[in-house]
């Protein structure tokens, strides 16, 4: 009812003042009243709801919780990196010796989930300011001006708090800067145009001698469409990349997580990093979360490390799915995930992690590969490694079905990824060229070269492994799951009795 009071009290008003002229009173002196009311209510009223947002928007601008660098798992690099960045802050006196301009801006880009926000987050416990946070979905308003507005409003609020609080520095921090610093391109986004042009006054107008200083820092995984007025030295003086962990800062990460978890005593973390390549730091949290999900449900003690394994597969691919298929899809399925696997082991024997037939997400089995150790660079002969592992459940289905099914579409895009990599890489007949110089027509007889190629030579080595299908086909469909050393076991036994 309270939604609806300003309605109730102007019908009520309204009616009175009707009533009172039905019945012969002199209604004047209370219309010059109400018109007296309304007239200082409209006036004292935020103009365009400014002050309303700016109040709205400083209840958002919270000092964060206790916060430090040591908190952070997995990011040793970019912890120093900005470190050494915040002492021109707080070492302010020694710099000056040596006519060292202060920094004004620092930019974290790196993927989603990496920590960007909680190593702003740890700058402001670092040294010792006031943290003034915001959005950059929050300066976008369909009124020209407001963003523009808000902008001041941010780094006087910050100047204020600091003040207010007696600290020397302010740092104010920006996520997803993208949304406001784009490239001008001199379209008709005036707001954008004026929000951005209103930031780059304002780091313009930060004087690192004044106090309280301010220091801007700013997040974003789109570094590539910011406006070059911003990561100009004077503005964003120092792009600190904030990567995906190793498997070091991973088996950090899940260590620092695990702190407040009742672990088995025969949990091996270091083996939970290898199996989590690639997974961000906001991953590897939710792992851990959803392994003490798992053994909550089965009103275990302990975590084991059958809820860390079962949270991996929930992280990668989504919870485990009630949808139930036919024998002859399940058949299918397991002749699919079975070429993927022989393909992994022959390819690079050992990396072959778990293969199931349980449906998770959108997959009705899957092979999860185990990565010894983290890779950044790839030969020829790799990626076409990784081509025919992706090739291997089409090409197993073609074997014994005779045709392929829906279930290789996303096989076939991770192919077609990896041959274009190939090609920009200059590891094909085309050699080094510009993808923009080259035809489409040469581009699509490359990639058919390479594919048909790959894919023959993926049914040499899987036509090799032929009694391998028939009789792991039993033993996966009763199963469900062969962990990595199972099917090792099982792929060792069934060949030492073919050639014998």
């Amino acid at each position: 009812m309270s939604k609806y009071w300003k309605e109730i009290v102007i019908g009520a008003v309204i009616s009175g003042i009707v009533f009172l002229a039905f019945i012969g009173v002199n209604v004047v002196p209370f219309l010059t009243l109400v018109v007296f009311v309304a007239a200082f209510f409209l006036v004292a009223k935020p103009k365009g709801g400014a002050i309303a947002a700016t109040v709205e928007r400083k209840a958002k601008l919270r000092t964060p919780s206790y916060l430090t660098f040591d908190d952070i798992g997995g990011q040793d690099r970019a912890k120093n990196e900005l470190k050494e960045a915040l002492d021109f802050l707080i070492r302010h006196d020694e710099i000056k010796k040596f006519g060292i301009r202060p920094l004004k801006g620092i930019l974290l880009e790196g993927p989603p989930g990496t920590g960007k926000t909680l190593m702003a987050k740890a700058a402001a416990h670092y040294t010792n300011s006031v943290f003034v946070s915001a959005s950059g979905s929050e300066f976008v308003e369909m009124y020209v001006g407001v963003g523009a507005s808000r902008v001041r409003d941010l780094f006087k609020d910050a100047k204020t708090r600091a003040q207010k609080e007696n600290k020397e520095s302010a740092i104010v921090f920006i996520d997803e800067i993208d949304v406001i610093g784009g490239k001008r391109d001199g379209g008709q986004h005036r707001e954008y145009d004026q929000t951005l042009n209103q930031l780059l006054t304002e780091m313009d107008g930060i004087h690192t001698t004044e106090t309280p200083r301010i220091l801007i820092m700013a997040a974003t995984n789109r570094k590539e469409m910011l406006d070059s007025a911003l990561l100009r030295p004077g503005r964003f003086d120092r792009q600190i990349q904030v990567d995906l962990p190793d498997k070091k800062g991973r088996l950090h990460i899940l260590t620092i997580h695990a702190k407040n978890k009742p672990l088995a005593m025969n949990v091996n973390l270091a083996k939970v990093a290898e199996e989590s390549y690639n997974f961000s730091g906001a991953q590897l949290e939710s792992l851990m979360n959803e392994a003490a999900v798992y053994a909550m449900r089965e009103s275990s003690e302990v975590i084991e490390h059958r809820h860390l394994s079962a949270a991996v597969d929930k992280v990668l691919m989504g919870e485990r799915s009630d949808r139930e298929s036919t024998k002859q899809e399940r058949e299918r399925v397991a002749m699919h995930e079975l070429g993927h696997a022989i393909m992994a082991e022959a390819v690079k024997p050992g990396s072959v992690s778990q293969v199931a037939l349980s449906p998770r997400g959108q997959a009705l089995g899957y092979v999860r590969h185990n990565p010894q150790d983290d890779q950044y660079l790839y030969t020829k002969q790799e990626l076409e490694g990784r081509i025919m592992v992706a090739l291997g459940g089409a090409v197993a289905e073609e074997m014994f079905y005779g045709g392929r099914s829906t279930g290789s579409r996303n096989d076939f895009e991770q192919v077609l990824n990896l041959v274009k990599t190939m090609m920009d890489s200059g590891l094909t007949n085309l050699g080094i060229v510009d993808r923009e110089m080259v035809t489409q027509e040469e581009l699509m007889k490359e990639n058919n070269r390479i594919i048909k190629q790959l894919t023959e030579h993926t049914r040499d080595i899987l036509e090799r492994n032929r009694s391998v299908f028939h009789q792991s086909l039993a033993i996966l469909v009763k199963e469900e799951v062969l962990s990595g050393n199972q099917f090792r076991s099982l792929l060792s036994l069934i060949k030492q009795k073919t050639t014998a």
